[in-house]
């Protein structure tokens, strides 16, 4: 059988910064003795990640020896910059500067967030390398065999962005479930600095996406109420740039998040983790 994990081609590793993504990676290095010449790990940070996932990226360079490269949405040529842990954005620098570029917000329908602030920008920085000039690259990213949607959707279209792109997903192809992660981390002598639920990583990647299911996203923000603040202020701008007001909320089938802001103290911790399910998207965990 075919080492899902061994790499011969041009191989970018997407790293979401969440634990799935991570043991991805070190299945790669354990299969490969280490990371192969023509492979890149990428992490692509929009700005808005807990301060604990960006640790959690620094260490797992440190603890296994890998280079991790840290890109960045910008929205002038080349319309990317290359961070590290130090001077990594904060405060949703890349995530505003692409909301401006577009005046107006991504939404469930047309998630330009995933697109401008990850899979483009990481194609661009590729680019930069060379890559895509003659043949082109492999991109693995952590999906599970337990993600089915997610699976079906990548193996039916396994080039979304570019011809040049082939997506991989080799947890999946490994049969590679949430227990295996949970399993797998419960063992190392480090980790992702965030609780789990059922799995699920509540806070993980864009703190307080729109895809999370509202229950979800009313229980961060009950937790840590300036966690709202950011996204307040962006349907605000957005607000006053969009043409039309259809655009300046992130999602019009719940409320705003200055609303939920205002509302997260009256509401049930854990409501709505059962009965909805978050909208998955590149991001990964």
């Amino acid at each position: 059988m075919r080492d899902p994990y061994k790499i011969t081609e041009p191989t970018c590793l997407s790293f979401s910064g969440g634990r799935t993504s991570a043991y991805m990676l070190w299945r790669v290095l354990q299969s490969n003795g280490g990371l192969p010449v023509d492979a890149v790990v990428c992490f692509a940070n929009t700005g808005k990640e807990d301060e604990a996932t960006l640790r959690f990226v620094r260490d797992c360079g440190a603890n296994w020896n890998v280079p991790i490269v840290w890109v960045e949405y910008r929205a002038d040529d080349p319309r990317f910059v290359v961070v590290n842990y130090a001077t990594a954005s904060r405060d949703g620098e890349p995530f505003e500067a692409a909301i401006r570029k577009r005046n107006y917000l991504p939404n469930p329908v047309t998630r330009f967030c995933t697109v401008e602030l990850k899979i483009r920008t990481m194609h661009k920085y590729l680019r930069s390398l060379g890559w895509g000039e003659g043949d082109g690259w492999n991109q693995f990213v952590g999906i599970r065999a337990d993600e089915q949607r997610r699976v079906a959707k990548i193996r039916a279209r396994p080039s979304p962005e570019t011809v040049k792109e082939t997506m991989c997903i080799p947890l999946a192809d490994d049969g590679v479930t949430v227990e295996t992660i949970q399993a797998f981390w419960e063992a190392q002598p480090f980790g992702l600095e965030l609780p789990t639920y059922k799995g699920r990583t509540l806070a993980g990647n864009c703190d307080l996406c729109f895809l999370k299911p509202a229950g979800q996203v009313l229980s961060l923000i009950n937790q840590k109420p300036e966690r709202a603040t950011w996204w307040a202020r962006m349907e605000a701008l957005a607000l006053a740039l969009a043409s039309k007001p259809s655009g300046a909320r992130f999602r019009s089938d719940r409320a705003s998040y200055a609303q939920m802001q205002q509302n997260a103290a009256n509401q049930l911790d854990a409501i709505g983790y059962d009965i909805e399910e978050g909208i998955p998207c590149f991001c990964g965990d």
